[in-house]
């Protein structure tokens, strides 16, 4: 055991040496192999000392390694563009940190507006717009987003958004028209009229209210008369036929058949009932077919009771051969303010005429002929019979009225296609088409 007045290591080394003979040191040849006693405990101390060497140098290597992934990937620094002037970002930055770190390269959010202008929140608006080589980074974006060397990147300050609101709106009540079905056209018909509406808005941060006015004008109730305007530069009449169907329909809608035109009809409702397989020819053909009515009564004489049954009944003999239509064609022209009043709601439309062949006095196919070729115009709705009595004259007439009104350059409608070529559009499509109208048709045409 040594002490601290020991001779060095090294001299009591000299000693022990003294005492070694020759053969107690091992030889070693070139190729590692150990000659003589021991040989081979040093040749597996020697294995260890290699191997312990090049795990130290794999270790060593291996830090390196990592050491430089790290770097490249989370402390090298590379350049961008930012609005045209180069910024070097470091490397797995994202490019919300990227703002972050740079102060959003001076660029700021929007603000949030109150509904009176008044600035409520100085970054409550839209925020600040990234752009990436040209396209545009979704805010949900930005934190998983990462930069490429020499991207273009381009920065818009946020615009104002004002807060939302709340609706609030009122409803304006629709008046009612005094009826006048005397002096307007030659379609009556009941316009349902609807309410209108004025908004309100609440601010829902600022509270503000502010009163946005009336967004909907209403439009009034009323019944009244209209003749349709139709395009100047075409040339149309509606031909119509009373009374039927008659034993002399048939020989009618051969003519019509033959000439492509197509009429409208206005159906007595026990004949319709009668005669369905004429009334559901007439539809087949594309006639417009309507009601004249259960029996054809003078409707101002009857109580109000009888009036309503009269038109139901007639309604209801359409219905029965398939027709479904609510237009109307009241007995004599006859219907007036007081049963609009009365009755009103049960019919779609109200149609008169304008030129009136007279052909029920039976004056001669000839001049049921020139009354209508006279009295012809653009828009025109001429009055003949299919029924009632003897309608000989009206069948001989029929084919030259057609063929001149033809030369004349005249097409031929159905009183509904009439209503609709009105070029003021004054005819709802309830109207049009023969039927009720609703709630919904009355506030889609207001």
């Amino acid at each position: 055991m040594a002490t601290q007045n020991d001779e060095p290591n090294d001299v009591g080394m000299e000693h022990q040496l003294d005492n070694v003979s020759d053969h107690d040191i091992e030889e070693l040849d070139f190729n590692g192999s150990a000659q003589g006693n021991g040989g081979s405990r040093m040749k597996r101390s020697a294995g260890k000392m290699v191997a312990i060497v090049l795990a130290v140098i794999v270790a060593i290597g291996g830090l390196g390694t990592a050491g430089g992934w790290y770097w490249y990937n989370n402390l090298r620094q590379y350049p961008v563009i930012v609005d045209g002037q180069i910024v070097n970002i470091r490397n797995g930055h994202s490019i919300e940190r990227i703002l972050q770190d740079n102060a959003d390269f001076q660029k700021v959010p929007g603000r949030l507006i109150s509904l009176t202008g008044k600035v409520l929140d100085d970054k409550g608006g839209e925020p600040i717009k990234v752009t990436v080589n040209g396209v545009e980074v979704p805010q949900d974006k930005l934190a998983s987003t990462h930069l490429k060397e020499q991207d273009e990147v381009t920065l818009e300050n946020g615009a104002d958004k004002e807060e939302e609101h709340e609706d609030k709106v009122e409803v304006i009540p629709h008046g009612k028209k005094a009826t006048n079905i005397v002096t307007g056209g030659i379609i009556q018909l009941h316009l349902p009229g609807s309410d209108g509406t004025k908004e309100t808005w609440v601010g829902k941060v600022s509270g503000e209210v502010v009163d946005k006015g009336v967004t909907k004008e209403p439009v009034d109730e009323q019944i009244t008369a209209l003749t349709p305007h139709v395009p100047a530069d075409r040339k149309v009449i509606a031909l119509t036929f009373d009374d039927g169907p008659s034993e002399y329909t048939p020989k009618m809608l051969d003519i019509f058949k033959e000439k492509g035109v197509h009429v409208t009809f206005f159906n007595i409702g026990t004949q319709s009932a009668e005669m369905k397989d004429t009334v559901k020819r007439m539809v087949d053909e594309g006639h417009q077919v309507g009601s004249h009515s259960n029996t054809h009564p003078f409707l101002p004489k009857l109580s109000d009771d009888g009036l309503r049954s009269e038109l139901t009944a007639g309604f209801d003999g359409l219905a029965s051969a398939g027709v479904t239509s609510r237009m109307f064609r009241s007995p004599y022209g006859a219907f007036t303010n007081k049963d609009w009043e009365r009755a009103g709601d049960l019919i779609s439309t109200n149609v008169l005429w304008d030129i009136d062949t007279l052909d029920w006095k039976m004056p001669g196919a000839q001049a049921i002929h020139d009354t209508v070729l006279k009295q012809a115009h653009n828009g025109a709705i001429a009055l003949m019979h299919t029924g009632g009595g003897n309608r000989e004259q009206d069948i001989e007439a029929l084919p030259g009225i057609i063929d001149d009104l033809k030369a004349q350059g005249y097409e031929f409608v159905t009183v509904g296609e009439l209503m609709a070529m009105d070029q003021k559009q004054r005819f709802p499509e309830w109207a049009i088409k023969g039927e009720l109208p609703t709630a919904a048709a009355s506030a889609s045409e207001s």
